[in-house]
Order: C-alpha cells, then sequence, then structure tokens
C-alpha cells in the first residue's frame, strides 16, 4: 500500500512538472505574438489554455482523492496541499498568458504598446519567461538555488513594472487612452505572471526546509 502511495505522490510531482512546462510554453508563445502583432500564434496560445486547466484539475482530483483515501501526515501531506495550491499558480500564470494573447489579437494589426515602450517590454519577457524555466527545473529538483534565481528575476520585473506606470503618468505621455489602458494591463499581467511564479518557488521552499515565510503576493 505503501509503494502504491508513494507511485500517486510521484504522478502528482509529474504532473506538477507537464504543467510547468506548459505554461512556459504558452508564455513565450504569446509574447512573440504580443511582440509581432502575431495573430495565429495568438490564436494558438488562447486555444491551449484549455490543456492547462485539464491537467490541473486533474492533478487536483488526484490529489483530493490521495487525501481522502490515504491520510497522508507530516511531510506527504504539506506535499499533496503543497501541491493543491502551486497548481492553482500555474494555472493562473497561464491564464496571464492567454490574456497577453488576447490583447495582442485584440488590437491586431498594430502592436499594443508604442514604440517608447516595446524595449521595455521586451525585457519584462526575458524576466519572466526565465521565471517559467527555472520553475520546471526547481520543480524537477527542488534546487533552492534555482528559487533564489526566481527572486531575482521577479524583483527585476517589479522595477519594470514601477517604470511603465511613472512612464504613462508623465506629462509628455500622449498616447491615446486606450493605448494607456493596454500597457497599464499589459504591465499588469507581466507582473502578476512573475508573482505567482514566485509563489510556486515559495511553496517548493517550504517543502524542502518546513520553514513559511508568507509574503504579500498571495492574492490573485
Amino acid at each position: 500500500m505503501r509503494k502504491v502511495f508513494q507511485e500517486e505522490l510521484a504522478q502528482v510531482g509529474e504532473q506538477l512538472v507537464e504543467i510547468s512546462k506548459l505554461v512556459s510554453e504558452a508564455f513565450e508563445k504569446a509574447t512573440t505574438a504580443f511582440e509581432g502583432a502575431d495573430i495565429d500564434l495568438a490564436e494558438d496560445v488562447i486555444a491551449a489554455d484549455a490543456r492547462i486547466d485539464f491537467l490541473q484539475n486533474s492533478l487536483d482530483e488526484r490529489a483530493i482523492d490521495i487525501l481522502a483515501l490515504q491520510g497522508p501526515v507530516a511531510s506527504d501531506l504539506r506535499m499533496i496541499v503543497g501541491s493543491l495550491r502551486m497548481s492553482a499558480s500555474l494555472e493562473r500564470m497561464g491564464d496571464l498568458a492567454r490574456h497577453i494573447a488576447q490583447l495582442a489579437r485584440l488590437r491586431y494589426p498594430a502592436n499594443v504598446v508604442p514604440q517608447q515602450l516595446q524595449e521595455t517590454f521586451k525585457s519584462f519577457a526575458k524576466h519572466d519567461l526565465e521565471i517559467a524555466e527555472k520553475l520546471t527545473v526547481l520543480l524537477e529538483t527542488r534546487d533552492l538555488e534555482v528559487a533564489r534565481d526566481i527572486l531575482k528575476a521577479n524583483s527585476a520585473v517589479n522595477d519594470l513594472h514601477l517604470s511603465v506606470f511613472k512612464a504613462i503618468a508623465r506629462s509628455d505621455w500622449a498616447e491615446s487612452a486606450t493605448t494607456t489602458v493596454d500597457v497599464a494591463l499589459a504591465s499588469r499581467y507581466f507582473e502578476r505572471f512573475a508573482d505567482h511564479g514566485v509563489s510556486v518557488a515559495q511553496k517548493v521552499t517550504y517543502l524542502v526546509t518546513g520553514a513559511w515565510h508568507p509574503t504579500s503576493i498571495e492574492h490573485s
């Protein structure tokens, strides 16, 4: 019975990794569509989000079954509960990738952001994609140095988010109200994507160390 239980736990971990890989793929495609006004790629991201949702529901159902049938305690219980919360964060990251793709589709054939901020959003994409890719490594290895790398990348994302809001608040900002709203929304999507990545990294750190240091980024 214990062997079956451990196999079920391993399958939960494998599903988390699978979802994480799909999130990375979705985000990379979404930002490519966002930067290049590629409507076909945007549509691919939007359609593929259903797969992430399905896998999250499947993982959650498996985890709840384990809780109900196996009665795990101590570290095994932390693993199951942590997996439920991590799957929710990963699913939300998939949603945010979809939102970015939807913005690209909405403004096609134009770009969402004006020329003056395009390099800023390229930097956003670079750091967020680093977080997404490192999450997969972290879930596979539980290497806490990778978790620290994620926190560093998130700090850079926060700085970029602040710079965007400073830009649109300047007296010389001359873009339309529609563009201003688009830029603010896009910046928020990129910033929240990173925050949810940090949330997953914190939970992995908790599983490894048993120490929990909650922060203010847990809300959606």
